[in-house]
């Protein structure tokens, strides 16, 4: 026991699982539309392994799909190399901006009711100075007319700050922060994750594909098992749950194994 907490105090600080798992909360099954969450286990060597299973598999076992669990960084690369595919394009970027500028187009609800306000407080403001040229004076009109210019400068106020919350921007400021995470290195996590909370609606995982869907009106992608295997990604497939005894009479089956004891321990 004194060995294994001495071997915790040394170990590095780990971060928690579902702050690297990056498409968690995006990601489903294609054969039983349940989610697939993050998951990590070791094998008998100490190597741990990361993957995205099928929650119907584990605590149900009622999904019948071929992949119940994918590797997370070959999955993550493809799903991070389209994102950025889909940025290089100019058509998409073409698109986004658009629907930017539609966007910011259908202002604040709230804005439309502050100014019809103010337009009635101006108008009473109006109706007031012309009943004083009148010489329709009094204590009355005063503090009337008082209180309508009170009123105006609240008004006005509260324009200015809604028009803060949804500040307007260019349609050369929408181009240029889009353009942005052309330049976004992929092998940091966090730069990695603004691009899949930016541009990523949902990542479907079929027999024989990916489909990804992305923010916008017909926005999907396929990407199969095989282009996954032929590009710099590796094999797809959560660790199988194969026994100590049987990978040593098998070296090969070392390779990406998650050992029964290993798998209970976690």
């Amino acid at each position: 026991m004194q060995s294994k907490l001495a071997k915790n105090k040394k170990a590095p600080a780990r971060h928690k699982a579902e702050d690297d798992y990056l498409p968690t909360t995006k990601l489903f099954c294609g054969t039983c539309g349940a989610m697939m969450v993050g998951e990590s286990g070791t094998i008998y060597t100490e190597r741990r392994y990361h993957y995205y299973r099928c929650v119907n598999t584990k605590k149900y076992k009622t999904c019948n799909a071929k992949h119940k669990s994918v590797k997370k960084l070959p999955l993550e690369n493809a799903v991070v190399n389209s994102v950025m595919a889909k940025v290089m394009e100019g058509n998409f970027v073409e698109y986004i901006t658009d629907a930017v500028m539609e966007l910011q187009g259908k202002e604040s609800s709230v804005l439309p009711a502050l100014r019809k306000q103010l337009e009635d407080a101006e108008r009473g403001i109006s109706n007031m100075l012309n009943a004083i040229q009148a010489g329709i004076i009094n204590a009355s009109t005063k503090q009337r007319l008082d209180e309508l210019e009170e009123s105006k400068q609240k008004i006005e106020l509260q324009i200015i700050q809604e028009e803060m919350k949804h500040p307007l921007l260019s349609r050369e400021d929408v181009t240029y922060w889009i353009c942005r995470f052309r330049a976004l290195d992929v092998t940091k996590l966090e730069e990695r994750r603004r691009l899949i909370d930016s541009f990523v609606n949902s990542v479907t995982i079929f027999d024989d594909y990916i489909l990804i869907a992305f923010n916008y009106k017909e926005g999907t992608e396929r990407v199969t098992f095989e282009d996954i295997k032929s590009s710099d990604l590796k094999s797809v497939g959560g660790p199988t749950c194969i026994d100590k005894k049987d990978a040593d009479k098998n070296p090969a089956l070392k390779c990406g194994i998650f050992a029964h004891k290993a798998e209970k321990q976690e």
